[in-house]
């Protein structure tokens, strides 16, 4: 039987996720309780409601449109805490010669039983991690999201142990993680990873905020304007040399 997954929502022609034109899958379920996330939404999980094979088929359909560098995200949320539906997905879409991308925060990473084996099964189906780094620094990671970061780093280094290409994305947002110096920690920690290829600096927006208020949730980040061009630029500038084949913002 095709195992069901809690499926939030889907994007058909996702630009931003990934190389080419891909469909997006967002899961629900999340432990980080970030600051700015404009996906609070999917941070409850919710009661499965699409098989692998249904999600899969949907999918499909949209195939012709990927041409050559397109297919399939599974975002969230974040979606290793569905690891089996996205393991059973990820399977039956390189069977059927898919593109497929994970995006995720890292969080639920260790190396305990069984997630470690099924996260080793997973990656050998999957062709680029997106890994997004929220902050260098353990103590203002754990503010700005609830969680440490410690497991997050360890992630992104067994990935560069076992060679799977990552895609760094790292959100700036003003007065919280566009420090030069944790700008320049970071840096240092990504040139240590041998897999990296590519940084985005993603400017931090409040276009969620609504979200928030819909849920009774409140927003501690009002007021917070996007970061200047100058800001972003000097972020690119700190985070993404040449030894990257490039960043998008």
């Amino acid at each position: 039987m095709s195992i069901k997954g809690s499926v939030h929502s889907i994007e058909s022609f996702g630009s931003v996720d990934g190389p080419g034109v891909r469909f997006v899958i967002f899961l629900n379920g999340c432990q980080m309780r970030c600051k700015y996330c404009h996906n609070v939404d999917t941070w409850q999980m919710q009661e499965a409601n699409m098989t692998s094979d249904e999600l899969l088929g949907k999918a499909l359909r949209y195939r012709s449109y990927w041409k050559q560098g397109g297919g399939i995200t599974v975002s969230g949320g974040e979606p290793l805490l569905q690891i089996d539906f996205v393991l059973e997905l990820f399977e039956k879409a390189k069977a059927k010669g898919v593109h497929t991308v994970l995006d995720t925060s890292g969080n639920p990473f260790t190396i305990e039983q069984p997630f470690f084996d099924k996260l080793q099964k997973l990656l050998a189906v999957t062709d680029l991690i997106l890994l997004d780094i929220k902050h260098i620094d353990a103590l203002a990671h754990k503010e700005l999201t609830g969680q440490d970061n410690a497991n997050i780093l360890a992630f992104a280094r067994y990935l560069s142990e076992i060679q799977k290409p990552v895609w760094i994305r790292h959100v700036l947002v003003p007065g919280i993680n566009d420090d030069e110096a944790q700008l320049k920690r970071l840096s240092v920690f990504i040139k240590e990873l041998s897999n990296v290829e590519r940084v985005e600096v993603l400017p931090y927006h409040s276009l969620g905020e609504f979200k928030w208020e819909k849920l009774g949730i409140p927003y501690t980040l009002k007021g917070i304007q996007a970061p200047s061009k100058e800001s972003v630029e000097k972020a690119k500038e700190i985070l993404c040399c040449a030894k990257y084949q490039g960043f998008r913002s």
